[in-house]
């Protein structure tokens, strides 16, 4: 297959299928993964920010659980693909959205993973910034300091990623038991504040007001938003799986790694808030701020600190480093290789100010989690329903790799499907995010369309493009092979 490619302007060898000897991915390996990328401040503080917008403990973290179980079924189906095939999501994504189209579908998901690059890079360099000034007082005393830190964790990075996949996939290995450490100490130094368990829970109930919005006005946003956490990875996870040993690796794997890594993650940060409320009467949400109140030794200020820089570290190389860096590949494989494509990653995470996205926690779920999880719910629908549905599971490996195979170069019926799911969201979002906390006191219609956000685009996208195929196209349904057969056909006389 390369040697028959190897001129074609949509192939290069990070983009090509990836062999049985490479294979080694194992169960641990992705449940490692996903532990790994659960345990992260951004999921420490996801229930918080529920609370703080007006849940009880029990609904914030019975809405993070539900849309992580839920985000799981896309999840399951597209890295199914990875394995099959050995194809990364950028060339998964040709043959629904065209061999061109593509690039606009896979740079919608790189673009998300960028501002998650630059999120997590800022919560990490805030760590780095305060384990700084502990060590060296006048270090806070420099004018933006924490953009400095930001920047020094920004090149660490980059130095990690920079030895390619083999070197995330250990790095990966290594972090998770240190971040599962981590969090068990924090919940230990919880328990052990002698405040009793249930009455710890209770000290939560202090961030829900009475003003708060009633329950179910936002359960289903924030449901939205949880799974809108993880819509990147929904789409992407063939980068992953594509190298794993087996379905029944990924799938036990992802399983169980990702629902009880964010519950286990979430709740934690739930119940060691609630205990720095009890004890030091003020909601200390980030661990980057409470550590220091529970201890001013050097040496353990210095590991929990180093163990949230790993933290920061390891979501960032498995979700918002391989990823884009791939789709920026996708846009011209010749020519962009996945080290470039990291590199051009982590100069758009700084250019999209993440300290600005992070400015209030409610904020950040209900307009920035929900509104790119509406755009990337209705990509994940036309994928699934054209690869499950309408290809009946058949991909064309040499096909995706050429500019005049089966797959047409721009999918119509792909991007229509998208705009029909997408465009009556806008109204709702933009509302979003000129409200206080991102929550619409008197709803109107389009207000509550949003608040569905990823379901909503979802289902109506994938819907919207099988029946916009039936009906230009009942001809074609499933007859994939005559067309392959056809195309080759033609070419072998040109």
């Amino acid at each position: 297959m390369k040697a028959s490619l190897e001129n074609s302007k949509l192939y290069n060898a990070d983009m090509a299928p990836v062999g049985a000897s490479e294979r080694s991915w194992s169960t641990w390996n992705m449940t490692a993964l996903w532990i790994s990328m659960s345990a992260v401040l951004t999921t420490y503080t996801l229930a918080s920010g529920l609370m703080m917008a007006g849940m009880l403990w029990w609904q914030a973290l019975l809405t993070v659980t539900l849309g992580n179980v839920l985000v799981l079924i896309p999840m399951l189906l597209n890295a199914y693909v990875g394995v099959r095939y050995g194809i990364p999501f950028p060339v998964f994504v040709r043959a629904s959205f065209g061999t061109s189209g593509a690039k606009v579908a896979a740079m919608a998901r790189g673009l998300v993973a960028c501002g998650w690059f630059g999120i997590q890079t800022w919560l990490g360099g805030l760590a780095l910034s305060a384990l700084m000034a502990h060590f060296w007082p006048f270090w806070s005393k420099l004018q933006d300091h924490n953009f400095v830190a930001f920047g020094l964790f920004w090149l660490l990075q980059m130095a990690i990623v920079m030895r390619g996949m083999r070197a995330i996939k250990r790095f990966e290995t290594v972090a998770a038991p240190i971040l599962i450490l981590l969090l068990m100490l924090l919940f230990f130094w919880a328990i052990g504040t002698g405040q009793g368990f249930f009455e710890v829970l209770q000290h939560s109930n202090s961030l829900v007001s009475p003003t708060s919005p009633r329950f179910w006005d936002i359960f289903w946003p924030g449901l939205a938003a949880n799974v809108g956490y993880w819509a990147t990875l929904s789409l992407n996870i063939p980068d992953f799986t594509r190298y794993a040993k087996s379905q029944k690796t990924q799938i036990i794997g992802q399983s169980l790694g990702l629902p009880l890594g964010m519950m286990s993650t979430s709740f934690i940060g739930i119940f060691v808030t609630a205990a720095a409320i009890g004890l030091f009467h003020q909601v200390l949400w980030s661990p980057i701020t409470l550590i220091p109140h529970i201890t001013q030794n050097s040496g353990l200020l210095l590991l929990a600190m180093g163990a949230i820089l790993l933290a920061q570290t390891s979501i960032n190389m498995g979700a918002n480093i391989v990823s884009p860096a791939n789709d920026f590949s996708n846009l011209a494989p010749q020519r962009i290789s996945f080290r470039t494509g990291s590199f051009i990653t982590g100069v758009i995470g700084i250019l999209m100010c993440p300290w600005l996205l992070m400015e209030n926690a409610s904020a950040y779920i209900f307009t920035w989690l929900a509104g790119y999880g509406s755009l990337l719910g209705a990509i994940a629908g036309v994928m699934i329903a054209d690869y499950w549905i309408w290809q009946k599971r058949i991909i064309h490996l040499e096909d995706l790799y050429r500019e005049n195979g089966v797959y047409s170069r721009w999918n119509k019926y792909a991007f229509l499907a998208t705009a029909l799911a997408v465009v009556p969201l806008l109204p709702g979002f933009y509302a979003a995010a000129q409200s206080t906390g991102g929550i619409v006191i008197q709803p109107d219609l389009f207000d509550r369309i949003y608040t569905y956000g990823w379901f909503w685009t979802f289902f109506v996208a994938g819907m919207s493009y099988l029946l916009l195929r039936w009906v230009f196209q009942p001809h074609l349904m499933g007859k994939q092979e005559e067309q392959h057969s056809a195309v080759h056909s033609r070419v072998s006389h040109e």
